[in-house]
């Protein structure tokens, strides 16, 4: 294979934080290439060093042979190196339009032609499959999944001769990744490159030509896909062997238990319809259903972001009206969200800030924060999720996606919640982060906690959840527990398939 990219020995340190060492990879013209390995294994870095927007203290970039050093991404997308990073650069109160074409607008008279703009974001979205969505919507009115096709064709209308994509299909419907797909396989039939970062060992064996595997910021294997099993690979990712994905499930609390959490009739804006469901101690039931289809609304609306909610919400058996975020919080309700970037977290703050801050009522005496109560809180975070940042001083938007995922997760444990609401808390996450995960979630379910999980992952839902409640177009059109969760059940019931079984 005649290598279109090739990194060789390339090195990237951050102080004293080894991102890459003498790593080196190639991808060559018509073949897509997966990059394997946990958050943390250097992947990433070593995806921004091919666009440009990180300069590698040692080694070489060749492109078609020829040595570069690319000073900026634009330089990158000049040579024909596009990439869709995991976090979206989507400007969102501008349109679609204008944020495909944001870098080189098509112009007349020395003005934006709008027109030729709306023709050019056009064509982007039917290469991408997404003929739907209209060029003027603003990005802000579009949810996340939709988003993403807008990030794919916008890297698409910039014509690359090679494509990066870090989990790009992380957010996406299930409808959406098969489009999606379509689109790679044809890409690469064009002879284009393709570089695909998926932590979803499906996608990998569907897609994949070649794999690397990634591990400590240096490369440990490169294979034909489907040379390896899943398991020679995932011990490969993470240095040992995984025995179990997930947690034994406990006997379920019997129906006699009194539920924490529990809503009757629950509707919004024509969104939500008669939302009954309960959610008892020690339970942890899943959200199912394709997304979409009301699970979000439902956790925002029990975390008092909405208003106008119709029906009854109890906690511990007494109705309440949550009147907002502070208010759920005092009911012992916290929310993972979906968006960690946007909505979890503050970016350029420390890990330290982020991690205190939905807690500081609770380190504080008389309206002064207690310092020494907030540190020894936060490192205790740090241990029991073991999360890994060079000091926790550091801005928590220099860690990787899972240890980020992991100071979201933190940041609502220091509140003590009884309820938790978890909002696809795994997506865009490696393996072994998640695992810990499902063992933190089952954990803080043993000791009371009432979980309500939604998953884009069916054997997610599958593996961590007690029941699962299945969404349709706003309503449980089933409820799935025991023998009957299975993922042909999951799949005909979120299509409301009278034969779900």
């Amino acid at each position: 294979m005649e290598a279109v990219l090739q990194l060789s020995e390339v090195s990237k340190r951050y102080g004293g934080v080894r991102a890459l060492e003498r790593a080196s990879f190639a991808c060559g013209a018509g073949r897509i290439h997966a990059l394997l390995g946990e958050n943390g294994a250097g992947k990433s870095t070593l995806i921004k060093v091919m666009a440009g927007v990180v300069q590698p203290d040692e080694g070489r970039l060749l492109l078609q042979g020829r040595e570069r050093r690319f000073a900026h991404p634009q330089e990158a997308v000049a040579a024909g190196i596009a990439c869709i990073f995991q976090e979206l650069s989507l400007l969102p109160d501008l349109s679609v339009a204008d944020n495909i074409c944001i870098t080189n607008p098509p112009r007349r008279f020395g003005l934006v032609d709008r027109r030729a703009q709306r023709r050019v974001a056009e064509a982007a979205l039917a290469r991408a499959g997404a003929e739907d969505i209209h060029p003027l919507a603003p990005v802000a009115s579009l949810p996340l999944s939709r988003r993403q096709l807008v990030e794919i064709a916008k890297a698409l209308a910039r014509d690359p001769k090679i494509l990066i994509l870090d989990e790009a299909t992380s957010a996406l419907t299930a409808a959406d990744v098969q489009r999606v797909f379509a689109l790679l396989r044809r890409l690469r039939g064009e002879g284009m490159a393709i570089v695909y970062i998926s932590h979803r060992m499906r996608e990998i064996a569907e897609l994949a030509d070649d794999c690397s595997v990634f591990r400590n910021g240096t490369r440990v294997a490169t294979f034909e896909a489907g040379t390896r099993s899943d398991a020679q690979v995932l011990e490969m990712m993470i240095g040992r062997d995984i025995a179990h994905a997930f947690p034994p499930k406990p006997q379920p609390p019997a129906a006699t238990v009194p539920a924490i959490l529990e809503t009757r009739g629950l509707g919004w804006a024509g969104r939500l319809h008669g939302i009954d469901l309960a959610v008892r101690p020690g339970e942890i039931v899943g959200l199912g259903g394709l997304d979409g289809q009301g699970q979000r609304e439902l956790f925002l609306a029990l975390f008092g972001v909405l208003r106008g909610v119709a029906g009854d919400v109890r906690v511990d058996g007494r109705a309440v009206r949550v009147r907002g975020p502070r208010h759920a919080r005092a009911l012992g309700i916290a929310l993972v969200p979906e968006d960690r970037k946007t909505d979890g977290l503050l970016l350029p703050m420390s890990v330290h800030d982020n991690l205190s801050l939905a807690a500081l009522d609770r380190l504080s005496r008389a309206g002064v924060l207690r310092a020494k109560a907030e540190n020894e809180a936060v490192a205790g975070m740090v241990r029991r999720l073991a999360i890994k940042a060079a000091d926790p001083a550091d801005a928590v938007g220099t860690l990787s996606g899972g240890n980020q995922q992991k100071v979201v997760i933190g940041k609502w444990l220091l509140t003590a919640p009884r309820i938790l609401l978890l909002n696809d808390p795994t997506r865009g996450i490696d393996v072994g982060t998640k695992q810990e995960i499902y063992a933190l979630v089952r954990a803080l379910a043993a000791e009371g906690a009432a979980v309500l999980l939604y998953s884009t992952d069916y054997a997610e839902l599958i593996g961590c959840c007690d029941r699962v409640a299945v969404f349709y177009a706003g309503r449980i059109v089933r409820w799935l527990e025991g023998a009957a969760l299975t993922e042909r059940a999951l799949v005909a019931s979120a299509l409301d398939l009278q034969e779900a079984a």
